[in-house]
């Protein structure tokens, strides 16, 4: 299963500062933000290196890593397999960081993680004879890699939110959100429920809030990075979620729906439309015990007057600060980075590809037909801001939109109290 993804509108960076120690120190890096000794230091070393990720549940991982050292005998290797708990990854790289080992050479990181990283001076700059060509991939994975102005880790894949419908009782997809409820009848005909995302209060939640706001034209956050919750598009994105549960369209147990939940709903042939990644694929196709196996079609999200903003989630990868080899690293993640890996990488785990070419591969897109769909899902995401800050926007976002949809809230309180305790947190100020 994926680790759940949040978003909010790519805004700027240091724009919530909760505390001034929370920006830098706390037992950060020798300098914030990337500049310093750390950063400039062993920029030609070579030699054996650790790759550092999450479970590698789909075995993608060890397979290109021995590509590697046969070809890099001198330079090899070795994989630091973590657990597939986010939060306990997270955490080990924070003990790492701090500690200033350098011991974990390149780090596999979320990209809600990369940001809080590059602020404590942990990550490696990529730029100057650090750089990486980033012309031929997606827009949004770069500017999810960024801080500052400042490449601080390689994009190594991405992911877009999805669409599934039942394309034996809707041929066509909806292009927009009021054509998909228009459409609700059809699963009141057939004894199944309309639609469901992920509405549990946890960082699903937020996902499918600020694709709601994105989707019908606002943000959480306006370009200057201040909060932008009290707008005509802000509430009519919340509405549209308040409305539709309170119509029953979207089903009353969606409120405790996380990602693995609707897509079992969806799969047992209980939903219509489902909003999920784009991992469920796989699982809905070949498990067998699902009852739609050859029934749904994918498509992007719907959005006011066509497809909607996709939150955006995937992986980067980072040099530690504290590396001895950070030219081999920086050539492990080159190769990383190559089309041969990103095809491998979309063939073995359904991991979207950061490149434009993967999604132009007409013999892949023949395998992975959902291919065209993630790539429009991917080009109309809204990266989740650059900023270290962002756990005080999603307590507050989870905390309003939760009763708001359950209507035990007013959208426009939910929106008004938002506001606040973003702006309480220290945005925009």
């Amino acid at each position: 299963m994926k680790t759940p993804r949040f978003l909010l509108p790519a805004a700027t960076a240091g724009i919530l500062a909760l505390t001034l120690s929370a920006c830098g120190g706390g037992g950060g890096g020798g300098t914030t933000g990337g500049g310093g000794s750390d950063a400039d230091a062993n920029l030609d070393g070579r030699g054996p290196i650790t790759y550092v990720q999450g479970k590698d549940n789909n075995n993608v991982v060890r397979p290109f890593i021995e590509k590697w050292n046969a070809a890099h005998p001198d330079e090899k290797v070795t994989f630091k397999e973590q657990t597939d708990q986010a939060d306990q990854q997270h955490d080990d790289l924070v003990q790492h960081f701090q500690a200033k080992q350098s011991d974990y050479d390149v780090v596999s990181v979320d990209v809600i993680w990369t940001a809080e990283f590059a602020a404590k001076g942990w990550l490696q700059p990529l730029k100057d004879k650090m750089a990486i060509d980033t012309s031929k991939m997606l827009k949004a994975p770069v500017e999810a890699a960024t801080y500052k102005g400042t490449l601080y880790a390689g994009p190594k894949d991405s992911d877009g939110g999805i669409l599934f419908y039942r394309k034996d009782l809707v041929p066509t997809p909806p292009k927009t959100w009021d054509e998909m409820m228009g459409m609700c009848p059809i699963a009141k005909q057939n004894n199944i429920e309309c639609y469901s995302g992920q509405f549990a209060k946890y960082e699903g939640l937020t996902v499918n809030t600020a694709e709601a706001i994105n989707s019908a034209g606002g943000s959480v956050l306006n370009k200057d990075g201040k909060p932008n919750l009290n707008t005509p598009e802000a509430k009519a994105g919340l509405e549209n979620l308040a409305k539709a549960y309170a119509d029953g369209n979207i089903p009353k147990e969606a409120i405790t729906y996380k990602e693995e939940d609707s897509r079992q709903a969806f799969q047992g042939g209980k939903l219509l439309f489902l909003r999920n990644w784009p991992y469920v694929y796989s699982l809905m196709s070949t498990e067998g015990s699902s009852a739609v196996k050859d029934k749904f079609g994918m498509a992007p999200l719907p959005g006011k007057d066509g497809p909607g903003a996709s939150a955006l989630g995937g992986h980067n990868a980072a040099i530690n600060v504290y590396s001895k080899n950070k030219a081999t690293a920086l050539d492990f993640i080159k190769f990383i980075e190559t089309e041969e890996n990103q095809k491998f990488f979309a063939n073995q785990a359904s991991l979207a590809p950061i490149l434009t070419s993967v999604y132009e591969d007409q013999a892949l897109v023949a395998k992975l037909p959902y291919l065209s769909v993630l790539q429009t899902s991917i080009k109309n995401a809204v990266p989740r801001p650059v900023t270290p800050f962002y756990p005080a926007v999603t307590k507050a976002i989870q905390d309003n939109a939760y009763p708001a949809i359950k209507g035990e809230k007013s959208v426009e309180s939910a929106l008004s109290d938002m506001q606040k305790s973003i702006e309480s947190a220290g945005a925009g100020q």
